[in-house]
């Protein structure tokens, strides 16, 4: 990884600020490989625009540029094949150290929101593609882990899928998953880049980790490829409103 000045993220507040900080909500919106913080903000700012979770305020970071991919990435990819490996020990290996860089990165932003008043059980975390693996991957063995009120995992696969044990352990979280956060999983049927073998993998290592069922919500999208469609934003809010619901004082506004 090429440590250069990361760009600062993309803040956008919500329409309605309430009195309370803890009554409000966040969430951090990864971008995928090669693509940045402004590719994601047409997403805020078309909610918005619809008068979509006004309580809600937008955190859209910005990856570092990648020595090995020559373009902004949150660690260096590895291919990812729609069939499961004859050699394991012959695939690329997948990048841990700029994974746990990217990690480490992003719990600061959740300590950012936190010290701004915002409680752990109102702040999303989600990303795109490689965004998706880093939502995951810090959801699951960071000091957040089963402290914020949802992931959103769009287009993307469950990293380092044979060490999440350990690194739970390493950071003295229990070997099995004992909260409710909730999970929105979604993916193109015509997804060439992430086939959908990754899905179900990651399905059956969040229930064999002791994530309740009923906590995910997995959804496939005919037609779509590697890209957000407008039924997927669409159910995606709808799930929003049920994981970070507008509180009382909103309702009143």
């Amino acid at each position: 990884m090429l440590i250069t000045e990361r760009e600062s993220p993309i803040v956008i507040p919500p329409t309605f600020t309430p009195s309370d900080p803890a009554h409000s909500a966040a969430f951090i919106f990864l971008h995928g490989f090669g693509d940045d913080a402004a590719g994601l903000e047409g997403v805020a700012r078309q909610y918005q625009s619809a008068e979509k979770l006004p309580y809600m305020k937008w955190i859209i970071p910005n990856a570092l540029e990648n020595r090995n991919a020559m373009q902004k990435a949150w660690y260096t990819p590895a291919s990812l094949s729609p069939f499961p490996s004859s050699r394991p020990e012959l695939d690329d290996p997948e990048d841990e150290d700029g994974m746990k860089f990217t990690v480490d990165y992003i719990v600061t932003l959740v300590d950012d929101l936190v010290s701004q008043g915002i409680p752990g059980n109102r702040i999303v975390l989600g990303g795109f593609s490689q965004g998706c693996a880093m939502t995951l991957l810090t959801g699951l063995t960071s000091k957040y882990a089963g402290k914020l009120a949802g992931l959103v995992c769009l287009s993307g696969y469950l990293p380092l899928v044979d060490k999440i044990s350990e690194l739970r352990r390493k950071a003295g979280l229990p070997e099995s998953v004992e909260d409710n956060v909730d999970v929105f999983i979604a993916r193109g049927t015509r997804d060439m880049l992430i086939p959908k073998r990754y899905l179900q993998i990651c399905q059956e290592k969040l229930k064999e980790m002791g994530v309740k069922e009923s906590n995910i919500e997995a959804r496939e999208y005919e037609g779509m490829g590697h890209a957000m469609g407008t039924a997927e934003l669409r159910d995606l809010c709808t799930w929003f409103e049920k994981t970070v619901p507008p509180l009382i004082e909103m309702k009143e506004k």
